[in-house]
């Protein structure tokens, strides 16, 4: 919206002296710039709406109405009692992306290809909170639905893409870190798989690292601080070049999101660090980690989201190991073996005795070195 308005007047107030007045809006044509001034609003935003947003949870009494797993099978000893605590909190962090990136940057298609999905996840995380929150039980929308909704939106996007002539080479091709030149050229079904499970897998790895006061939230900023670097090297023709990456046209506008992304993140941290007043729900997690399966796909790079993303990756694979081990150890053994303590991999931590607020730190940590090795692909190639 900005940038639209402040090109308009540029260009209707050209040669007068006027225009000579409002010469200085033409640093709303660069990305940086407006990257900056997204994450700074999007930072703002958070900490002004977030007490509003807080009070209304609070008042339709939707907060947690059971410990969490972590609590109930004795990790974590010593720690507060998050009963009560509004959870939810994601619609927050979705509003505020999606008002920054309106208000920042011109909505091209792959704009909008972050922008819908991550409302479309928001409406299944709320209506997944809003299920747990009303059974006694706490159980929320069966998992099976959720991975059909993932894969649907996967699909819809790997289809809408390779129909366009401009972005067809994001499915067709397969490109893997590390390696200048793609693996795989004429690779659509490949490419479409590669599509659905990133979108797929990132969405639940961050939905599973939801269990510690925020610690989905840092891991996520931190990943989309790699990504701001990485959507703005894809969109520019010249660095693209020299640095041997795929040129993305558009995508530059995708650096804006991201720091959207970051700013919402620091903002939603500031109300969920420990201890939490308010909790993100499957409403932020799922829309978080698909939005940034979305942009990693979007800028051929899905991959490299699983060396920026590593804490969440683990995350998913100490559940994966946890599961295939306790099954297989009964069918072998005669008796279920658990490969970790609890899982996922955070509340194995507690279970060992760090405090909550030491996992969680190290976990950032973690975040802060596989952001490092992901921004290192695109010179060690």
């Amino acid at each position: 919206m900005l940038h639209t308005l402040t090109q308009y007047l540029l260009e209707q107030t050209r040669g007068t002296e006027l225009g000579e007045w409002l010469s200085g809006l033409r640093v709303f044509r660069y990305i940086t710039f407006r990257a900056a001034g997204a994450s700074m609003t999007a930072l703002l935003l958070s900490l002004w709406m977030g007490p509003r947003v807080i009070a209304w949870l609070r008042r339709m009494n939707f907060g947690e109405s059971y410990q969490s797993r972590a609590v109930q099978h004795g990790a974590g000893a010593g720690a507060p009692d998050k009963r009560g605590t509004p959870t939810m909190g994601g619609v927050l962090i979705v509003l505020v992306i999606e008002l920054t990136v309106v208000l920042w940057t011109p909505v091209n298609h792959l704009v909008a290809l972050t922008l819908l999905p991550l409302f479309g996840l928001a409406v299944l995380g709320v209506y997944d909170d809003y299920i747990k929150l009303t059974r006694r039980n706490g159980d929320g929308v069966r998992g099976r639905v959720k991975l059909a909704t993932q894969a649907a939106l996967g699909l819809f996007i790997a289809g809408y893409l390779w129909s366009l002539p401009d972005t067809r080479a994001l499915i067709t091709e397969l490109r893997v870190p590390f390696l200048k030149y793609p693996v795989l050229t004429d690779a659509a079904w490949l490419g479409g798989l590669v599509t659905v499970l990133t979108i797929m897998g990132s969405s639940n790895a961050v939905n599973l690292t939801d269990g510690l006061d925020g610690l989905a939230v840092g891991c996520t900023l931190i990943v989309a601080g790699v990504f701001i670097i990485l959507c703005y090297v894809a969109g520019h023709v010249k660095i693209a070049a020299y640095l041997q990456v795929p040129y993305i046209p558009g995508a530059g506008e995708l650096t804006v999101v991201c720091a959207a992304i970051f700013g919402a993140c620091l903002g939603f941290l500031w109300f969920n660090c420990y201890p939490a007043e308010v909790f993100m729900g499957d409403t932020g997690s799922l829309a978080l980690g698909g939005v940034l399966g979305i942009i990693a796909v979007l800028i051929h790079q899905p991959f490299v989201l699983f060396i920026a993303g590593g804490v969440f990756v683990a995350e998913a694979l100490s559940v994966m190991l946890q599961v295939l081990g306790f099954k297989l150890s009964r069918r072998w053994c005669g008796e279920g073996r658990r490969v970790f303590l609890m899982a996922p991999l955070h509340h194995h931590f507690q279970k060992l005795g760090w405090p909550e607020s030491k996992v969680t730190t190290r976990f950032y940590i973690l975040g802060v070195l596989c952001g490092v090795a992901a921004l290192a692909t695109l010179k060690l190639r």
